[in-house]
């Protein structure tokens, strides 16, 4: 999935590699030099004074990766229309359901389909200008996915890979995320917590078929399942469905395309892929 592919020159964070060129401009702005007193580093710096937290970025290539990315998000939502025990739910529920797990599901997705992407930075969108110029960044700008946040994403993506789960495995599991009962709102709670729990009974019978040596497996599938719950829905609305919908409210394409499931394939598929 993210093997290898490296973004763009430099842009590795200083808060994971130390090998930031030590000119005067970055010992400026980064105080690097404060962290080398009595030979050690301040972590408290490290962190806080990391470029790629500031540093904008957008797709390299945009058109190719919302294309695959908008074919996930449609898996995603056909994958809850499929399920009767989620149409049978009241239309609040399914509402919450899909406002708190479009980004799991999309996420679970891209690490099934082994997706690659990568990212460079958004024009207008040099380290120094943002430091310099950071109190009057329009609001547009500061909406925009950072380096960060994308050092984050991929993380999660890559510990997904690395669970190089079977079919079987995604299918009980998107059902574990999906049917969250601790969304805030649901009126159906005892009944989608019973759900949650099927599937999860389900995916357990599955990886003690498939690896009945690995005790701590299913465990660990759920601990990084569980991580996909803190990736920003607007760091991935802004990243991948942005350059497609534009400002339109993703939350409000995604209802449409759950009520409506002929449009999926008549008129939200066109626009989004067109």
């Amino acid at each position: 999935m993210f093997h290898a592919d490296e973004m763009i020159a430099n842009s590795a964070c200083s808060g994971h590699k130390d090998q930031h060129p030590h000119t005067i401009l970055y010992n400026i702005l980064s105080r690097r030099d404060s962290d080398r007193l009595n030979g050690k580093r301040n972590s408290y710096f490290v962190v806080h004074n990391c470029l790629c937290k500031q540093r904008k970025v957008c797709l390299k290539d945009p058109k190719a990766t919302c294309q695959v990315a908008a074919g996930v998000l449609i898996k995603s939502v056909c994958f809850m229309r499929s399920l009767p025990c989620f149409n049978q739910l009241p239309p609040g529920d399914q509402s919450s359901l899909l406002r708190h797990g479009w980004v799991p599901l999309f996420l679970l997705g891209l690490a099934q389909e082994r997706t690659v992407f990568e990212v460079t930075d958004a024009p207008n969108s040099s380290i120094l200008r943002r430091i310099l110029l950071r109190p009057g960044l329009s609001e547009k700008e500061a909406d925009q996915p950072t380096l960060a946040g994308v050092h984050r994403l991929r993380a999660c993506l890559r510990q997904l890979r690395d669970l190089d789960l079977s079919p079987k495995e995604y299918a009980y599991l998107r059902g574990a995320v999906l049917f969250n009962p601790v969304v805030h709102g649901l009126s159906a709670t005892w009944c989608i917590e019973g759900l949650q729990q099927e599937a999860q009974r389900a995916l357990q019978e599955v990886v003690g078929l498939l690896h009945p040596d690995d005790a701590g497996r299913f465990r660990h599938i759920l601990l990084v399942a569980s991580a996909t719950q803190n990736v920003s829905h607007d760091l991935v609305a802004q990243l991948f469905f942005k350059p497609l919908i534009g400002n339109a409210n993703i939350i409000h394409l995604l209802t449409d395309m759950l009520i409506c499931p002929m449009r999926i394939t008549e008129n939200v598929l066109t626009f989004i892929l067109e």
